[in-house]
């Protein structure tokens, strides 16, 4: 009697552990098990949000994957990022992170409370946005040699403007006073269009500006492109020569775009999203949707990415080293 009930305990036992087996292979097949927070660290309506929203679209229709994006905008990008740092690495908090989370803003202020390398894992890279340096047409000058010039001509004189000090656009500014040899004087505004709108009104000399908000300016006649900031002329601007090309050796300012997750993240959770997203930015349909936003898809994978991140990071520590910038208070 007792031998059977002891037989009948263990098969219930491994019947047990049978289905318990089964539901974790199933649980673990199923990431994942509910929707994805995607952290966009800007407000609504700007090139990341509409970039994290297309994306969210696509992978939902390609890979059943449903993602809500979240937007947590303050501090310049630091209100997001230090969100998903501080999230469990379980592949369910992710960030849309930017040149200015992970290179630009830790450059510029140490206490931006993470580390944009060691607290993070780089998950895919998506796409980036080139600069184009545009000039009011009053100040005379049809390229960067031109301005080089007239700045060498009149230290301090030339002014550019931007969205606020250790912006991209301030940034890039830096770049070029330190690569030059010139020195020009920065105008930082509150945003990014009343920037634009004092080198409309010739309050401001030039400017780095995203292409696809420089463009319709650049048709009309009422701003001079000078040069584009890649390494490469951009597709949208193909007539416009880089500063590269035009003497500064290595000069690459673009507004790139990435996923992250927290450090920690598995690696099937980083292959997923990593084969996910490159199917998604491969897809022609999705190409030319993000070209009609100004949007370049760039596709590389995780580790490449994850190399990326660390020399953009070092590399911009040095613009703000040697331009002494400092955050705003």
């Amino acid at each position: 009697m007792k031998s059977r009930l002891f037989l009948r305990c263990l098969l219930m036992l491994g019947a047990v552990c049978s289905l318990a087996a089964a539901m974790a292979a199933a649980a673990a097949g199923a990431y994942p098990e509910r929707p994805v927070r995607l952290v966009v660290p800007y407000p609504p309506g700007g090139s990341a949000d509409v970039l994290a929203r297309v994306l969210a679209q696509t992978l939902a229709q390609r890979e059943g994957i449903n993602v809500v994006v979240e937007n947590r905008p303050g501090g310049g990008t630091v209100i997001g990022a230090r969100y998903v740092a501080a999230a469990p690495a379980d592949g369910q908090t992710l960030l849309l992170g930017t040149v200015s989370s992970h290179a630009m803003m830790p450059a510029l202020n140490a206490d931006v409370g993470y580390d944009p390398v060691r607290d993070f894992t780089p998950v895919a890279s998506l796409a980036s946005i080139p600069f184009v340096l545009v000039a009011r047409p009053a100040l005379g000058v049809k390229d960067v040699q031109g301005l080089l010039a007239l700045a060498r001509e009149t230290p301090g004189r030339i002014s550019y403007a931007s969205a606020g000090v250790g912006t991209s656009n301030h940034l890039a500014g830096e770049l070029l006073d330190a690569q030059a040899g010139v020195r020009t004087m920065h105008v930082p505004y509150r945003g990014s269009a009343p920037a634009l709108n004092g080198l409309l009104g010739d309050q401001v000399d030039v400017m780095f500006d995203l292409v696809p908000t420089a463009m319709p300016h650049l048709k009309t006649g009422a701003l001079v492109a000078l040069g584009s900031t890649g390494a490469e002329r951009t597709s949208f601007l193909p007539e416009v020569p880089t500063l590269r090309e035009q003497g500064l050796g290595d000069y690459d300012v673009t507004a790139w775009f990435g996923l992250f997750g927290p450090a920690g993240l598995a690696p099937d959770v980083v292959a997923r999203w990593d084969g996910a997203v490159r199917a998604a930015l491969l897809d022609p349909a999705v190409r030319t949707q993000l070209a009609g936003l100004g949007v370049a898809p760039d596709v590389r994978s995780s580790s490449e990415f994850a190399d990326f991140v660390a020399q953009e990071w070092a590399r911009w520590r040095g613009v703000v080293s040697h331009a002494g910038v400092v955050a705003a208070p």
